[in-house]
């Protein structure tokens, strides 16, 4: 039987390896997403100063939806975070999946952000 703690490590391993290959620059920096059972949260990284320039989450009050679980919702998170890079001057970023499958929500939010004018 497979455990919480053995999902959640095997997610933690897969994340440490992709973050070997992804760095954020300033040039470029980090679209990194979490996703929780309720909600998703996204933010941009500058790895080379170690700051957050942009974060979205369905817990902000921008974000306007029913339900903070589903892709409709993943998709607002990832609008958002485009909108408020966009006004930061960030137009691309390199995507870091956070460990989680490229499907559902996690591909929501890259969709979301495409739509409203990021480069990922």
């Amino acid at each position: 039987m497979i455990t919480k703690a053995d999902r959640k490590s095997a997610r933690v391993k897969r994340h440490n390896r992709i973050r070997r290959r992804i760095y954020g620059s300033t040039e470029r920096p980090r679209l990194c997403v979490y996703r929780s059972n309720k909600h998703i949260y996204a933010q941009i990284v500058d790895d080379s100063t170690s700051t957050t320039l942009a974060c979205a989450s369905t817990l902000d009050g921008d974000f306007k939806g029913g339900k903070s679980w589903d892709k409709d919702a993943a998709k607002q998170v990832g609008e958002l975070i485009a909108k408020r890079a966009k006004d930061k001057g960030i137009e691309a970023v390199v995507f870091d999946r956070g460990g989680y499958i490229y499907h559902g929500r996690i591909a929501a939010i890259a969709e979301g952000a495409r739509t409203a004018g990021l480069s990922l």
